[in-house]
């Protein structure tokens, strides 16, 4: 099969990460005979640097016309710094998501038997976790109307959802359910939000088309509680923009370390591949960051975009091994030795 991947290595850590899933795509390529191509482009803080905007019309060109996209990670502690700073990189990012209309981000949350007592949480309260965070990309508080009154003292942002919105991410929710325990959290403040009760009324109305799958419906206060208590509770959740930005997070503790956990963004035109965590550029260019989320969010594209099953169990096959055999990154060493990125990275790829 010939893929056409773009390659948005972004800031920080990025590039050192999406090197090693180059190398772990390309051994699985050679295996099973197909051809990659891949296409670079820029974007974040190094395309600000380069052309003045973070997400590039050139860069977009490139995305649009591409199978997969696989991102790494964007930042830069300049603009953190600089609450003035018109031009951000997660401008970009959002931009990105807009554009080629990025609507569901999908965040699995599940555990590694190697290292489930690296994770903060008891072993007896998180072992059996394996569930699907569904966060809308699109709308919600970060693309409603903001703004300054009464000479900036005042600042407001709007949350604004559309039943087309949520419709289209609860339909994702639905069924992905039906594929796994056929259970379905719909995470909320309705109590309060009138956006919060679009949604809850929204997905009501959608159980009927569904009548396997069982769904609940919780605020997101008690759902932020449950998610450290009892994980394994859960199979599905989907939620709107912002409290799938902090849910997300949250959940990534579960596994021990966020530099595991690997997430997808569905879209209109293309779908985009990245790790959960973001651009670390304390790490940059020091040979020491974990590439293993990268790697594994390389396994959901050949799975999702693709449809390549085989190809993507492997993957996840050499990463299980290379925790078991402590073939780690210094965040997992612990008192072990500790492998540089690319040695890991060199490390699966021989593997395969």
């Amino acid at each position: 099969m010939k893929l056409n991947i773009a390659l948005l290595a972004g800031d920080g850590i990025g590039p050192e990460v999406i090197d090693q899933a180059v190398k772990v795509s390309n051994a699985i390529a050679k295996k099973f005979n197909h051809e990659i191509t891949w296409t670079p482009a820029i974007t974040g803080a190094a395309a600000i640097d380069e052309v003045g905007e973070p997400y590039p019309d050139s860069t977009h060109e490139i995305c649009m016309a591409a199978d997969a996209v696989l991102f790494g990670a964007i930042g830069h502690p300049r603009f953190d710094n600089d609450p003035k700073a018109t031009v951000r990189p997660e401008q970009g990012l959002l931009k990105m998501r807009q554009k080629l209309g990025l609507y569901a981000n999908v965040r699995p949350t599940f555990t590694f038997p190697s290292l489930i007592d690296n994770s903060p949480l008891k072993r007896e309260r998180i072992e059996g976790t394996d569930l699907i965070i569904l966060r809308e990309l699109t709308g919600g508080i970060y693309f409603g109307e903001r703004g300054r009154k009464d000479n900036g003292n005042t600042a407001f942002d709007t949350c604004t959802y559309t039943r087309a919105e949520i419709q289209r991410l609860a339909k994702l929710g639905f069924e992905m359910a039906m594929t796994r325990s056929k259970k379905l959290c719909c995470v909320d403040k309705a109590n309060v939000l009138e956006s919060s009760r679009l949604w809850r009324e929204t997905v009501q109305d959608m159980e009927k088309d569904y009548p396997e799958v069982t769904v609940s419906y919780e605020f997101v206060d008690a759902v932020a509680m449950r998610l450290v208590q009892w994980p394994s509770s859960y199979d599905v959740l989907i939620t709107e923009n912002l409290f799938g930005d902090i849910l997300t997070d949250e959940a990534s503790v579960i596994s021990g370390s966020m530099g595991l956990m690997p997430s997808s963004s569905i879209g209109v035109h293309t779908s985009l591949f990245e790790p959960i965590h973001g651009s670390y550029p304390q790490a940059a260019g020091k040979d020491i960051a974990n590439p293993l989320a990268t790697v594994l969010s390389a396994a959901m594209m050949f799975e999702d975009a693709f449809g390549l099953k085989e190809e993507a169990e492997l993957i996840r096959a050499v990463v299980n091994k290379s925790l078991a055999e402590g073939i780690v990154t210094e965040d997992l060493s612990g008192t072990n030795k500790a492998y540089k990125t690319s040695e890991v990275g060199d490390w699966l790829a021989k593997n395969i």
